[in-house]
């Protein structure tokens, strides 16, 4: 990967994108609720992973606001699309925290489940804008267990010189998800377009990047000039990309939004997704295919979990976490656990 220069973010410009997110309000995304996608499939096939209900046991909720390294008096109502992974006993959660739900200027949190207790990261926020390409906001992290360490792709906003808005994934790494060092631009502009979102690599039930014929693959799904593209890797870090088809839609008759997680288990590769249905209305579904052939699309369903930072095992059923259930301006994040076959 080609090293890509990017300049320093500016404080009046993270001012100006801070109190832009403060008068944020969407129709369509404060009415997101994670049970319309994940609570019920009209149908349940074996392969299908879902549906899901809500286990209060796990609730996390953050407590004050974090101090503010960028000095222009950042604070959040919200917080919602986060990862989760384990560490030994220990459960990690990474999380986006916004001024307003879905807002831009958001940060990524950290914290941690030790003897049945979350503990909010003292160092938080672990990412915030620093680069230019940073100023909109930094969003949506997805962490993944490497053979070295730890990587966190997530998503930099920005405002490009003809005022159009570009999307970037960018990536830190870890020895120990507590101290993290960003990398830089993962998917070069000649790909991407400026826009680029997914970072979806197939994780299995701990949460770690699992190869697929001998190296991580990467599934772009949003962005990329409308092009589907593959990321391939042999160390999870340093990526090349190809135009690759890998979803078929047209049995739904629907179009693909983004790609939220993949989740190899067996004999097994599940891809779950967000999309428009035929109505043109929000939607969750689920594809199938071999771990040996990954860009063969066996069966669709349905009904997902859009769990953007991954589905892992907690005791013993697959899980995610995600905030979009919280009344206004609460920050909680609440958990879900898949429900007994």
């Amino acid at each position: 990967m080609d090293t890509v220069h990017i300049a320093p973010a500016e404080h009046d410009a993270l001012l100006a994108s801070y109190r832009e997110a403060l008068a944020h309000t969407n129709a369509l995304t404060d009415r997101i609720s994670t049970d319309q996608f994940s609570a019920h499939y009209p149908e349940r096939p074996d392969w299908a992973i879902g549906p899901f209900v809500r286990d209060d046991a796990l609730t996390f909720r953050p407590e004050g606001q974090w101090d503010d390294p960028t000095g222009v008096g950042w604070t959040s109502d919200s917080v919602f699309n986060p990862t989760v992974i384990e560490r030994g006993d220990e459960l990690h959660l990474f999380y986006r925290a916004s001024p307003r739900k879905e807002s831009t200027a958001s940060r990524i949190g950290h914290a941690v489940r030790r003897d049945g207790v979350w503990h909010d990261s003292p160092a938080n926020p672990i990412v915030y804008p620093t680069l230019a390409n940073e100023t909109l906001g930094v969003e949506d992290p997805k962490v993944y267990a490497l053979d070295t360490g730890y990587v966190l792709f997530y998503n930099a906003i920005w405002r490009r010189d003809d005022g159009s808005v570009a999307v970037d994934i960018m990536s830190a790494v870890s020895d120990d998800l507590e101290h993290w060092t960003k990398r830089g631009l993962v998917v070069p502009y000649e790909v991407s377009e400026y826009w680029a979102k997914g970072a979806v690599i197939p994780r299995d039930e701990h949460g770690r990047a699992v190869r697929i014929g001998g190296e991580y693959l990467m599934f772009l799904s949003e962005g990329c000039g409308g092009r589907p593209t593959v990321g391939h890797s042999a160390d999870g870090l340093e990526w090349r990309f190809e135009v690759q088809p890998y979803l078929d839609l047209s049995p739904l008759s629907g179009s693909l939004f983004e790609v939220a997680c993949a989740v190899v288990d067996g004999d097994r590769l599940v891809l779950d997704f967000f999309y428009a249905d035929a109505d043109g209305d929000f939607a969750a579904a689920q594809a199938l295919y071999r771990p040996d052939d990954p860009f063969t699309q066996l069966e669709l369903n349905r009904g997902g979990s859009l769990a953007w930072g991954g589905l892992q095992k907690l005791d013993g059923r697959w899980s995610f976490a995600q905030g979009w259930d919280a009344p206004p301006g609460v920050r909680e994040l609440y958990f879900y656990k898949e429900v007994d076959a």
